[in-house]
């Protein structure tokens, strides 16, 4: 389940993101982008978010994933059609000489804190 090591990856942006920005506070809400031809299972992705989380991004983070569909241009007849199948042919035509243009990605899109903590006691994952 390469979801796991996935994961870790976007709980490291996270937090390096947040260090960088110089911003402070509770991280409540993580949105992604996956793709349909991304090769993520959202479920096993959203499952390894709820177990690693806590410990990295403290208890509570909702994690939002938003899938988008895999996208192709024909080249025999310029259709750019979602695809509603793994099938890569063009809906159009029924060619099979398609370039994907959509639906591979697995992106951080945003990032949602809380005010700063009233205790001043460091995030999870931070030194003390």
């Amino acid at each position: 389940m390469h979801e796991v090591a996935l994961v870790e990856s976007l709980l490291q942006s996270v937090q390096e993101h947040i260090h960088d920005s110089g911003v402070t506070g509770q991280v409540r809400r993580v949105e992604v982008v996956i793709g349909r031809l991304s090769g993520v299972v959202p479920e096993a992705f959203r499952f390894a978010f709820e177990v690693l989380s806590p410990d990295v991004l403290g208890p509570g983070c909702e994690l939002v994933i938003r899938e988008i569909p895999a996208v192709c241009r024909c080249r025999q007849c310029g259709a750019v059609s979602e695809l509603s199948e793994m099938i890569l042919y063009c809906p159009r035509c029924q060619s099979d000489d398609v370039l994907i243009e959509g639906g591979r990605d697995l992106l951080l899109q945003s990032i949602e804190l809380d005010e700063e903590a009233e205790s001043g006691d460091p995030r999870p994952g931070e030194p003390d």
